[in-house]
């Protein structure tokens, strides 16, 4: 961190231009301006300055424009989006205005922008990975529905297959009148299949090769390769909660709060965070809850949470459970313990908390 800025600089990204409005340290603007939004040009206009404090929005070009700037030895800050009201909610939002708010929200307390990080672009690269073939999986489903839906239309049905195998098995009973049409879907579904099975091929070997802290967590009955690599990465460093419980909030699963004197009402999550990875622990959390669950303590606790009633109960109980999940998961990483699915089930354990989790000691294992 540069403790001694020579000058404070909102810099609004734009997908072609970008604002640049720069102060000095008594508050007076030096410079507005606007450049391309390009490397070559933040590298003429930031290579000569002074260390300056930059504070940028996330978003599409954040991550390589904060890289480059800290290489020219700025101290960059990449506000949340999210916390920003101050820009958002403003009755006069132009890409001027909102420069010129990041750059004195800089200058006055760096904390008011809630800055994020950004994670290398070598972890990027595998993140790239895990987002790919989930845009795979999301188009064959679009497919396969497509043409269920037109045989259904038809008058004919489908047999029930899994998506895998849904190229293979369902061929023969396409209507002959409709095979023109979708014969060639069903060969795409085959191609998107056969990569989207390379796929599962390279995050399995990126588990075992390269991180090899997911073999842990992957203990825990629901979560896979592709859940334990896409929490991995997204969280990047688990040092930076400083304990278990703030992974939640951190991945928008817990309750907004609108509370008022004795008005508290009960209100839906925050979906703050990654979606991507907060997705991935629901399905999880349906998974446990589910027909094919494995018996632990956790799935026990969420069934007796869907049980209380109510005709939201079974989705809160996902929802917690997967609330739970993430702290769990965050917990095996941080300490290497052994994950015991029934470690609130011993004589000496009586409930299941957040704080107190699913994980026992290795040393406890081996005797």
């Amino acid at each position: 961190m540069i403790k001694n800025s020579t000058a404070f600089v909102g810099l609004d990204l734009g997908d072609k231009r970008s604002n640049v409005f720069m102060l000095d340290q008594g508050g007076e603007l030096i410079e507005e301006t606007r450049i391309p939004t390009t490397e070559p040009a933040f590298r003429r206009k930031f290579a000569s300055l002074p260390p300056c404090r930059v504070a940028m929005e996330a978003g599409t070009h954040s991550r390589w424009a904060s890289r480059l700037l800290e290489q020219l030895g700025h101290e960059v800050l990449v506000a949340n989006p999210r916390r920003l009201r101050l820009i958002y909610e403003s009755s006069r939002k132009t890409d001027e205005a909102d420069a010129e708010h990041l750059a004195r929200l800089a200058r006055l307390d760096p904390q008011l922008l809630s800055p994020i990080r950004h994670r290398g672009p070598e972890a990027q690269a595998h993140l790239t990975v895990i987002r790919s073939r989930d845009s795979l999986v999301r188009a064959r489903t679009l497919l396969i529905n497509h043409v269920r839906g037109s045989v259904k239309s038809s008058g004919a049905r489908l047999l029930a297959c899994s998506a895998d195998s849904f190229h293979h098995r369902v061929e023969p009973s396409i209507p002959a009148e409709l095979q023109p049409a979708l014969l060639p879907i069903v060969q795409t579904i085959a191609s998107l299949t056969a990569q989207i099975h390379a796929y599962n091929r390279q995050v399995e070997q990126l588990c075992q090769e390269q991180y090899p802290e997911t073999q842990g967590l992957r203990a825990v009955g629901g979560v896979g390769p592709i859940v334990s690599l896409a929490y991995v990465l997204t969280l990047d460093d688990p040092d930076r909660f400083r304990k278990s419980r703030e992974v939640a909030p951190a991945l928008g699963l817990v309750p907004k709060r609108d509370q008022s004197g004795s008005r508290d009402p009960q209100l839906r999550i925050t979906k703050t965070g990654d979606s991507y990875l907060r997705r991935l622990l629901v399905g999880s959390a349906q998974y446990i809850l589910g027909p094919f669950g494995p018996d632990c303590d956790l799935r026990r606790w969420g069934l007796k949470l869907a049980e209380r009633g109510g005709k939201n109960a079974k989705k809160r109980a996902v929802v917690a459970v997967a609330r739970k999940l993430a702290i769990l998961l965050h917990r095996l990483w941080v300490t290497g313990d052994i994950y015991d699915p029934f470690y609130h089930s011993h004589p000496d354990q009586t409930s299941l908390t957040e704080t107190n989790l699913l994980v026992r000691q290795p040393e406890a294992v081996c005797a």
